[in-house]
């Protein structure tokens, strides 16, 4: 190659090649922001990273190729086929787990200049130590959200003092890393220590935290995962990584964020109060029973109704319901029902959970509303159908400061006329809150599997028909 193009100016394409991949890589998150742009921003940061790659391939003084190409073949073949098989409801678990992937890779780069001892100094070598103790708390906290939301972990584990034991191993850990800058040689000894408590970190942290709790603790680790990339990227003195991490970092904390203001609730408290069990009492129930009614009978009730508005939960996405809901709500729309969807922000078990569910199921996207773009509409609605969601209509949000959902934003469901909830059973599900709403007087329950459900609406539907 360097006898075709001087090593200039291949230094130059490679730089080039790493601008035009930010761009696309800048240019997809972007475009990931609305459903109707989200396919082509996707694919416009695949090609950005497929870019990326090919470039670096031409970087000086590198090596074998076969294990890099052999790794990139394995690699991309696992992704496909796992992404090709994967459920709807199971794409949270695999976010956690490609997040946390990102997560170890950038601390094996910190490993890597650690224990070869490279000669890169202080300023540097800081910044692989800080990548590596962030991505490391990233792939094993990823790896523990995984195993939670895929149910491999069913209970969530505490014992007394152990937010003192958490905080003992992250100082630590973040004193070990200290060391090693003052430290000459970089011990092998002291390098080992700092890269597992690191990990122990990621682990104990995330361990008492709740399944309901899950989506911000994900972007949490999405968030500190671009930031470790970033740091490596000033290691390997790579731009692309520096500024596709610092993006992806960025666009974590924002998500993050949201997230947690969408649940009124302050980051810290979500990491360490302890909410979100998944075996939770939820505290004393409501009084009253819950009033049971027939699909069948719902479904008359939403055919003679002018306005609908239904809310989508988890539930719905384990039923996998989503295109017999839909064929349901055409049939409504053909009786001239106007019919919208309410998404709550931290519905399903990963933001944009839901967008996506209804999504793949040919919703139109002028159907989908937020929660500020919807709440207000429920006042006029006639029938609120609640199909798999709890804690995002519970009114203790709004009325009961004792609950552990007080002052999160709900979507009003409570305020329609009739609310239908579809529930597999009469337990206090994910989280293990209990919801008043399912005792409301205006409230009637359909049980059973989400997708027999609605089968049983189009059913009801055909019946008026004949």
């Amino acid at each position: 190659m360097s006898e075709i193009i001087s090593r200039d100016t291949l230094d130059h394409l490679i730089q080039a090649s790493y601008f035009i991949a930010i761009l696309l890589f800048i240019l997809g998150i972007k475009r990931m922001s609305s459903p109707v742009t989200a396919r082509r921003g996707i694919r416009q940061a695949g090609l950005g990273m497929v870019l990326a790659v090919a470039a670096t391939f031409f970087l000086p003084n590198m090596g074998n190729f076969f294990l890099i190409i052999s790794a990139l073949f394995v690699g991309s073949l696992l992704a496909w086929v796992s992404a090709r098989k994967v459920a709807m409801t199971g794409m949270p678990q695999m976010v956690a787990l490609y997040n946390g992937m990102g997560g170890g890779a950038a601390a094996t780069i910190g490993a890597v200049a650690l224990y070869a001892d490279s000669d890169y100094g202080v300023v540097i070598m800081s910044l692989a130590v800080a990548g590596g103790l962030i991505g490391s708390i990233a792939f094993s906290g990823s790896l523990v959200a995984y195993a939670k939301l895929e149910g491999l972990i069913s209970k969530t584990m505490r014992f007394p003092g152990q937010q003192l034991f958490n905080a003992l191993v992250f100082l630590g850990a973040i004193g070990c890393g200290a060391a090693l800058l003052v430290v000459e040689g970089y011990p092998f000894e002291l390098i080992t220590v700092f890269f597992v408590l690191a990990l122990l970190a990621g682990i104990t942290i995330t361990l008492p935290i709740g399944g309901a709790d899950m989506p911000v603790v994900i972007s949490l680790y999405n968030a500190l995962t671009g930031l470790a990339v970033a740091f490596e990227g000033f290691v390997l003195d790579n731009a692309a990584m520096i500024i596709a991490g610092t993006v992806v970092g960025a666009a974590g904390t924002l998500l993050t964020q949201l997230m947690a203001k969408a649940m009124n609730r302050p980051l810290s408290n979500v990491l360490f109060a302890g909410f979100g069990d998944t075996g939770g009492e939820g505290g004393g129930g409501p009084e009253g029973n819950m009033k049971e009614t027939e699909a069948s009978d719902a479904a008359i009730t939403m055919a003679y109704a002018e306005k609908v508005i239904v809310v989508p939960g988890y539930g719905l996405a384990v039923a996998q319901a989503q295109h017999k809901l839909w064929e349901f709500c055409e049939r409504l729309m053909e009786r001239g029902v106007d019919v919208k969807f309410a998404i709550h922000p931290v519905a399903g078990r990963m933001p944009g959970h839901m967008n996506v569910l209804l999504a793949e199921a040919g919703v139109p996207y002028d159907l989908i509303f937020d929660l500020e773009e919807i709440n207000a509409e429920f006042d006029e609605a006639d029938v609120a159908l609640i199909i798999g969601a709890n804690d995002v209509v519970n009114p203790d949000a709004r009325n009961k400061k004792d609950s552990p959902i007080f002052g999160m934003p709900i979507l009003n469901a409570d305020h329609a006329d009739n609310v239908m909830v579809v529930k597999r059973g009469r337990g206090t599900g994910f989280s293990g809150v209990e919801n008043p709403l399912f005792f409301a007087d205006n409230t009637q329950m359909v049980f059973g599997d989400a997708q027999e459900v609605a089968n049983h609406f189009i059913q009801g539907l055909k019946s008026l028909a004949e």
